[in-house]
């Protein structure tokens, strides 16, 4: 059964219209998992982006994971799927991407994340801890939801929501390891220098 590893730290998300190179300077950067998200894409579009993220993954020795999509995520090769608290329930995604795929769910309170502990899921997130767009209209968790997190995970967790360079610090010292983001490399003038510092910043907290 496929694990996350241990020093996984730093998750991308991003829409299938992700250039080549932004993949490789995110992954060349130091995220070591990428997650194709995209509601507005057709299933054909979908699985030719899952084609060249698959790529981009193997090339740096990363994890691929797709969005929501368990039959596609079987199709294209994806590593895990992610899903959200209005998709398929774990246990049922599990029953149809078999033993040997990661599955990840989004929790959003503390009572989701503590279900999510006793759910078949191999990894959770936790927030929006920030307003974001990516998510619009869901209300921000605070760093609140981290700490409880960090207090009683038996899962790997990576905080989400509006994660960047100025607050990693207060994310890590709420207690997380990982983080996803999304708007913080995808928008940034240069993304690389920006995924290697949130992956340092991530690594240093390990350590600490």
């Amino acid at each position: 059964m496929m694990s996350l590893p241990e020093d996984a730290r730093l998750y991308f998300v991003v829409e299938a219209d992700a250039s080549d190179r932004l993949l490789d300077a995110a992954l060349g950067g130091g995220c070591d998992l990428v997650q194709l998200r995209d509601k507005e894409a057709d299933d054909e579009t979908l699985l030719a982006a899952a084609d060249r993220f698959r790529d981009a993954c193997d090339h740096h020795g990363a994890l691929f994971v797709l969005n929501d999509r368990p039959e596609l995520a079987l199709q294209s090769g994806a590593d895990g799927v992610h899903v959200g608290q209005d998709d398929l329930p774990v246990e049922a995604v599990r029953r149809l991407v078999g033993p040997d795929m990661l599955i990840g769910l989004s929790t959003h309170s503390a009572g989701q994340f503590d279900e999510g502990l006793e759910s078949a899921a191999d990894y959770l997130s936790a927030g929006p801890i920030w307003e974001t767009p990516t998510k619009a209209g869901r209300p921000a968790t605070g760093l609140e939801l981290i700490r409880h997190a960090a207090a009683v995970a038996t899962k790997p967790f990576f905080a989400i929501g509006g994660v960047d360079e100025s607050n990693i610090s207060e994310v890590v010292a709420a207690g997380a390891r990982r983080a996803v983001v999304v708007r913080a490399i995808r928008d940034a003038a240069d993304p690389r220098s920006v995924a290697a510092a949130l992956r340092a910043a991530l690594e240093d907290a390990h350590v600490a």
